[in-house]
């Protein structure tokens, strides 16, 4: 028993660095591999093997149709009848929960949830209707969706692959359907009923220009005849300041070029629209010799009495004209190489062709300097860049664009013939002609290899950070089975609940699951809890079914954190949420999700 207890000092410590963040998840599971290979709990030969598991194949491949359909149109033009929903709230809010349960129910559900989130904030934003109203939950919705099919999220994956090294044959397809779609049905019509009564109202985040007030900041400088910026670049200028400076545009004229893509050198009677602070304004009107204000300003102030507040007036600037500056909102995704990263080290303008104006985190602007902050999951980023290469260009980055996302509905045959390749795949599961892993392989190929996805692209779909949490993972849980771990920890909750019935002790997993997968990542969960629930099975000499059926249930509905699952944090910035509001509506609906499942895990899959 000395191994058992060994894993449970690695497992502790990863589950701290899980909760910490410090450090990605699929870092912490490298380790907690790696240290259970040099403890000896896991053989070195074996310590690789899980890149090589059906669950990992699955996953890659279920990523890779997901991106297929996207591609496609197909998940495009059910947005675009989304976007139909009307402009009573509730009607966008039941419309737009039900559309993500159905597409997560058959592809990635943070991907499900990427592709709804701009929908849903473009239907906010027309229709004035507040995004937090909206967007907390979309992305509960996303989760719940998951729970209806194999494929719809990676828990259900590894308890189908779990239950048959056990012995008692995969759950199919739609094994998971009778239960998970009852139990989503039921926490979208609480959602929409009750729960919606229980998010925050943010009010004034609705647009861009409210969230940002990105015109109020603006201002404007003059290069006057004998200034010493003539002749400068804008890089140049920049490096007068202690701070990347955003020079949106220059006007020369009648021409406005935006100041991402001006190369050229600085002329007389060029006007700058820049955003910067007080401070950096007077460094460039003393240091470069630009007037602020424009020609129009000193027309206006000469016929204007002095007054002690025109300079302080001329700082904060006017409401200017910001369109046509090629600004777009994005959020930064969980995965995104911006994290804990600074626009400097990042190189966003030299590297990525785009301009950082600003930053909003939890629903407010961030007033710190912009080389100052390093970025965390869910900030919402005001950017400026070429709308030809900036979806490249937020691709590398990590970012998720906000409202602007324009629908292509792609070509008709693609879309029919994605839809063939997936309803193909599905039947030689039904009907037990592949493996899971073999059949949604197999349609990933023929997606590939059709045109309907570029290759680039696919490989752009698997997930790195999923795929090595996944693989590093599952030896570690396989160690918590082969070293008697999960039999102690069976023993102890049997002990406890030795005069209840199994069902108790049925409830008491699933609790117990749900709130581990508000701090680690679900697929970690299902994998820790999937042994446990096997040794309790064994120990009441009841059906395995049930106890798996109600982790992979509680592994998937982590509702209380915005740190449980990546659709959580994605809307907390566009929906300017903070930490404690996600329990407010995240508790009542595990309740309801606890008392529909249990009873229908009960019928559906008896204990005897």
């Amino acid at each position: 028993m000395q191994d058992a207890y060994w894993v449970f000092v690695v497992l502790a410590m990863t589950l701290v660095a899980f909760v910490w963040g410090r450090f990605r998840y699929d870092v912490v599971a490298m380790a907690a591999l790696l240290a259970c290979v040099l403890l000896g709990l896991v053989p070195a030969n074996e310590a690789f093997s899980g890149f090589g598991h059906p669950v990992v194949i699955t996953v890659a491949a279920v990523l890779v149709l997901s991106r297929g359909f996207e591609h496609a149109g197909v998940v495009d033009w059910i947005a675009e009848k989304t976007l139909k929903a009307g402009a009573r709230p509730l009607r966008q809010l039941g419309v737009l929960t039900a559309t993500v349960i159905v597409l997560s129910a058959v592809m990635n559900n943070v991907g499900a949830l990427a592709l709804l989130l701009p929908v849903a904030v473009r239907v906010a934003r027309e229709h004035d209707t507040s995004p937090s109203l909206l967007l907390m939950p979309l992305a509960f919705g996303s989760l719940l969706g998951g729970l209806i099919t194999l494929i719809g999220t990676p828990p259900n994956i590894i308890i189908s692959t779990f239950r048959a090294s056990q012995g008692e044959g995969a759950f199919g397809m739609f094994d998971f359907a009778p239960v998970g779609g009852l139990v989503a049905i039921a926490g979208w019509i609480f959602m929409v009923a009750v729960g919606w009564r229980f998010t925050p109202r943010r009010q004034g985040q609705a647009s861009a220009d409210e969230l940002f007030e990105t015109s109020a900041y603006l201002s404007e400088l003059r290069v006057v005849e004998d200034a010493r910026a003539v002749g400068w670049t804008l890089r140049e200028l920049r490096e007068l300041c202690s701070e990347p400076v955003p020079v949106l545009a220059v006007v020369r004229g009648e021409e406005r070029l935006s100041g991402h893509r001006f190369f050229g050198t600085l002329k007389a009677g060029d006007i700058l629209l820049l955003e910067a602070d007080p401070d950096d304004l007077k460094l460039l009107e003393d240091k470069a010799g630009l007037a602020i204000g424009s020609p129009r300003d000193d027309a206006e102030n000469a016929e204007a009495p002095d007054s002690e507040d025109d300079d302080s007036a001329k700082v904060k600037g006017k409401r200017l004209d910001t369109e046509a500056l090629q600004l777009v909102e994005v959020v930064v995704r969980n995965d995104s190489m911006m994290i804990n990263r600074t626009v400097t080290q990042l190189g966003l303008l030299n590297q990525h062709g785009v301009q950082l104006v600003a930053v909003s985190r939890d629903g407010t602007r961030l007033k710190r300097r912009l080389r100052d902050i390093r970025f965390q999951p869910g900030d919402v980023l005001l950017l400026q860049g070429d709308e030809s290469g900036l979806s490249d260009s937020l691709a590398t980055l990590g970012c998720l664009p906000l409202a602007s996302r324009k629908l292509s509905l792609g070509q008709p045959r693609q879309m029919w013939l994605a839809l063939a390749i997936f309803v193909l795949a599905i039947a030689a599961m039904m009907f037990d002609l592949l493996p899971a892993a073999v059949a949604m392989s197999l349609a990933a190929l023929i997606t590939l290899a059709a045109g309907v996805l570029p290759l680039r692209e696919g490989y752009d779909a698997i997930e790195g950070s999923v795929i090595v949490l996944l693989a590093a993972m599952l030896p570690v849980g396989q160690a918590l089975d082969t070293s008697g771990g999960a039999k102690l920890i069976a023993d102890g909750m049997l002990s406890l609940g030795s005069g209840w019935p199994p069902v108790v002790t049925l409830t008491a997993l699933f609790v117990l699951t749900l709130l581990l997968s508000n701090v680690i990542n679900n697929a970690a969960a299902a994998l820790l809890m999937a042994p446990i629930a096997a040794s309790l099975a064994s120990g009441f000499s009841v059906s395995l079914a049930p106890f798996l059926m109600a982790v992979a249930i509680s592994a998937s509905c982590a509702f209380l954190t915005p740190i449980g699952h990546q659709s959580n944090t994605l809307v907390m910035g566009p929906g300017g949420y903070r930490f404690r509001d996600y329990w407010k509506l995240g508790l009542p609906l595990s309740v309801v999700v606890t008392a529909v499942a249990i009873p229908l895990i009960l019928l559906i899959w008896p204990l005897t």
